[in-house]
């Protein structure tokens, strides 16, 4: 006989999810599952459409990240064409993942981790959240609200509107960059700067008094993997996929990430409608991974930007081999962020930046074609088939966080064992069980594709509470299984 714990819904994260914690009769945590409990489809609803029109379409997968999507649908099409994209037209789209990358997390530190982080785990539910942070500190409150509008401003001046620009297009972008453009972006570059130094400063000021909290949250062996330049350096635009274990060996490396079903595979299990990605030749369970900054900055050799690596070196300080804890992730975002604005500096000053030629124009020459980036999350995938009048015919994607959903799932079972003990359970304890899941930062209305594999129950309720009717959907084989 077992008891349960339902968190619903888990806060503070983009989209929809539940925790559900299964209990022993004598309060002992059994087991924990993440349930991602949305459903949105894009490779479904995609197939007959024009492939020119992916990036655009898929943009519309998410609000928070429609940047990465338009990128890694633009380099699959760019596949599609088989063409060579300007050097021009490659920087711009590089300064607009930068941007992205910035802006997102912005969000995810100080809108989402920063109440537990500046206010504490056990603090007040009504006041942790970014209004308790502008009352207790409202200097790092306010610099969270720049530096996410720092990057949002630049990918509209970039791409004309803040969310889902259509400037990012099959063959490199729709328009150059203007001297005036480039100007206006160059004198920000400083002050984001400068804000992102002073938070990491802070940060690493604080993060020590969460050592029960680092040593729980998803703190466990397992491999991590990331896209790496030639040389093994960060990588966020484009690369080399590289996969390295919890003892910082690498254990496959320059992978083409055209090729990334020969080392990937996608598991299914009857709970969520998130897949399971694993390293194919280690199996399922045993292949979980991680993506994201703390893989990005676990794999690479180093950042390749002054400040960044400074960092970088610094926390490479904090156990040898990778760094496992998923609470470093929250580090590893400040760094990225660091690294992001660095990187903009070099590319606009470039001297092909005002290029005008930016985009090549040709028609479908290959019926298929793999786009991969590195999103805020992790490594993105876009992997398309089209038929000779250039119509999609089938699509499949592999979203960042659900590269992290076995490392997710194993995390909340981890922090769940530790902290949920007896019949006594403090509202900080079920808050560590969802902040574990928030210093992956998932985006779960980007990355749920997993048709027909979740069990469905609908009840119909009156309006006292009885149970008027029920229908339920079993899952057709009873249990997950894997899918290719």
């Amino acid at each position: 006989m077992t008891r349960q714990i339902v968190i619903d819904p888990v806060t503070r994260i983009e989209g929809h999810a539940k925790i559900t914690i299964h209990l022993d009769d004598d309060g002992r945590v059994q087991n924990a599952e993440f349930h991602v409990t949305q459903f949105r489809g894009f490779e479904k609803f995609c197939e007959g459409r024009p492939f020119s029109e992916m990036p655009s379409l898929m943009a519309r997968i998410c609000g928070i990240c429609p940047v990465s999507h338009l990128i890694a649908s633009a380099k699959a099409c760019d596949e599609l064409l088989a063409v060579q994209i300007p050097r021009t037209g490659q920087y711009l789209r590089r300064l607009m993942n930068l941007a992205q990358m910035v802006q997102s997390h912005a969000l995810s530190f100080f809108h989402l981790a920063s109440p537990d982080l500046l206010l504490g785990m056990d603090s007040d539910p009504g006041k942790r959240n970014i209004f308790g942070v502008l009352e207790a500190h409202p200097e790092l409150a306010r610099d969270g609200i720049q530096l996410r509008k720092f990057g949002q401003q630049i990918i509209e001046w970039l791409g004309g509107k803040r969310i889902h620009p259509a400037w990012v297009v099959p063959g490199g972008v729709s328009a150059p960059l203007t001297a005036e453009r480039r100007d206006q972006i160059l004198a920000t570059v400083p002050e984001a700067l400068e804000i992102a130094k002073r938070t990491i400063k802070w940060y690493k000021g604080v993060y020590e008094k969460f050592q029960s909290e680092i040593a729980t949250f998803a703190n466990f062996p397992s491999l991590f993997m990331g896209l790496t330049t030639e040389r093994g350096r960060l990588a966020l635009y484009d690369g080399k996929l590289r996969f390295m274990d919890e003892a910082g060996n690498i254990i496959a490396d320059r992978l083409e990430p055209s090729q990334y079903s020969e080392y990937i595979e996608e598991a299914v299990e009857p709970y969520s409608y998130l897949k399971f990605p694993y390293y194919k030749p280690m199996g399922y369970p045993d292949g979980c991974y991680r993506v994201g900054p703390l893989a990005r900055l676990n794999i690479c050799t180093n950042c390749g930007t002054p400040i960044a690596d400074a960092e970088l070196t610094e926390f490479r300080q904090i156990q040898e081999g990778a760094v496992l804890s998923s609470f470093h992730y929250h580090y590893a975002r400040l760094i990225e962020i660091i690294f992001c604005l660095e990187r903009m500096e070099i590319y606009l000053t470039h001297p092909d930046i005002l290029s005008k030629h930016v985009r090549a124009f040709a028609g479908p020459n290959s019926l298929e074609g793999v786009g991969v980036t590195e999103a805020p999350r992790g490594t993105l995938i876009h992997h398309y088939r089209i038929d000779e009048n250039g119509l999609m015919k089938w699509a499949n994607l592999i979203i960042a966080t659900g590269h992290n959903n076995a490392a997710m799932n194993r995390g909340v079972t981890q922090v769940a064992k530790h902290y949920i003990k007896g019949a006594t359970i403090p509202e900080g304890m079920l808050n560590r069980v969802e902040a574990v899941i928030r210093t992956y930062d998932p985006c779960l209305s980007c990355s749920t594709h997993a048709v027909g594999q979740m069990p469905l129950h609908v009840q119909l309720v009156a309006p006292d509470g009885t149970l008027v009717a029920e229908a339920r959907r079993d899952d057709p084989d009873g249990v997950g299984g894997r899918i290719r």
